[in-house]
């Protein structure tokens, strides 16, 4: 059965600019990666001010391909999150190396703690892979003083946070590389997608060639007659987008700014409305650094789910962000006896409450009407 929402969690900021790209690829006749990707990656690479941008298939292969241009493999261990989609952790495990969940700062700050961080280096960790959850920053100063002193790699998700600035420097840039989702519910959409970035050119060097097949031409640059032959030197994967996916997300970067507005008066309005309503906190309440990408708010965790039951009832639809990484059964071996405190109290509270550009304000009331009813 088909539920019509009255809110929905998201919706699709698509439209006739993003209709007109595709149908000029298809013109174009050529649909694999091709120039189209290439000024994709161009203006990606500029709007952060990165050297290197590498368009993917998802950002789950954006994160498996930096954690193996780290040099991180079997036996090595990557501190991450646990308060994340798996996909955060599934890259380090596809490596062979071990994730070891580090706790989040705080139920008003769910960012992984530098101070957790510091706790759970050994001798075995290679890296650091931190998580921009919901758009926020996390504290990247912090931690890059600690893999600089300890020399481990660092990685950023930042699936949450495209083209924010946090002290003079874009998320994504700060650690040896940056990962990017362009996922249908993410700020800037291709579908699926996703893009690596990184200032160094051995390291973007390295995902190029693993990207597609470890070969070291691709079909475009024979098709244009720029190579005759190729060989595979690595082994790669099948990580390429297409120009069609690339189209999408020239016409997104067009709109971005205008859905970006749209997205932090939506915030705004939200903010206001729910600080008045008893029995809810508010995750990054004062943080104005943000890509404005989730609205997390936390109720009691006895009451959570059959709050969230009562919105659905009223056709508002919400979601979890997330359930913890290291309470799902393939990964509680790793964190035995090793609890998260503030992860799983944080997780057992929170709701994602709708937002999206073309939510309009008097949706942003219904659900904060809806909410106070529900929590009276």
């Amino acid at each position: 059965m088909t539920v019509h929402w009255k809110v929905p969690f998201f919706d699709l900021n698509i439209g006739k600019e993003e209709i007109k790209a595709v149908q000029s690829v298809l013109k174009n006749k050529w649909i694999s990666m091709g120039e189209t990707t290439q000024q994709f990656e161009k203006e990606f690479a500029q709007r952060l001010k990165v050297k290197h941008a590498l368009a993917v298939s998802s950002c789950t292969s954006a994160l498996h391909l930096a954690v193996l241009v780290c040099g991180i493999g079997t036996g090595d261990e990557v501190i991450v999150p646990s308060l994340t989609f798996v996909a955060s952790v599934n890259a380090i495990r596809y490596t062979g190396a071990v994730p070891v969940f580090a706790d989040i700062e705080s139920l008003q700050s769910p960012l992984i703690s530098p101070e957790e961080i510091k706790k759970k280096i050994t001798k075995k960790t290679k890296g650091i892979l931190v998580v921009h959850y919901a758009g926020y920053p996390c504290k990247m100063e912090e931690i890059l003083k600690i893999a600089r002193e300890y020399q481990l790699k660092l990685i950023e998700d930042s699936a949450h946070s495209p083209f924010v600035k946090y002290k003079g420097k874009y998320l994504g840039t700060y650690g040896d590389t940056g990962c990017f989702s362009f996922f249908s519910n993410k700020n800037l959409t291709t579908a699926e997608g996703g893009m690596l970035v990184a200032h160094e050119d051995s390291l973007a060097e390295k995902a190029k060639l693993l990207r597609s097949h470890g070969m070291t031409t691709l079909s475009f640059e024979r098709a244009k007659g720029h190579a005759s032959s190729y060989d595979v030197v690595a082994l790669g994967y099948n990580y390429r987008i297409d120009d069609i996916r690339s189209a999408i997300g020239l016409a997104q970067l067009g709109k971005f700014q205008n859905a970006q507005e749209k997205r932090a008066a939506l915030i705004a309005e939200y903010k206001y409305l729910l600080s008045q309503i008893k029995g809810i906190e508010i995750p990054f309440l004062k943080e104005k650094v943000t890509a404005f990408h989730l609205l997390p708010i936390l109720v009691d965790k006895r009451r959570r789910d059959s709050i969230r039951e009562y919105l659905h009832k009223k056709g508002i639809q919400t979601s979890v962000h997330y359930q913890p990484v290291h309470q799902f059964k393939i990964y509680k071996n790793l964190n035995k006896n090793k609890g998260l405190p503030i992860t799983e109290e944080y997780a057992s509270r929170v709701i994602s409450l709708p937002l999206y550009p073309s939510m309009r304000m008097n949706q942003v009331r219904l659900v904060a009407e809806e909410l106070d009813r529900a929590l009276t």
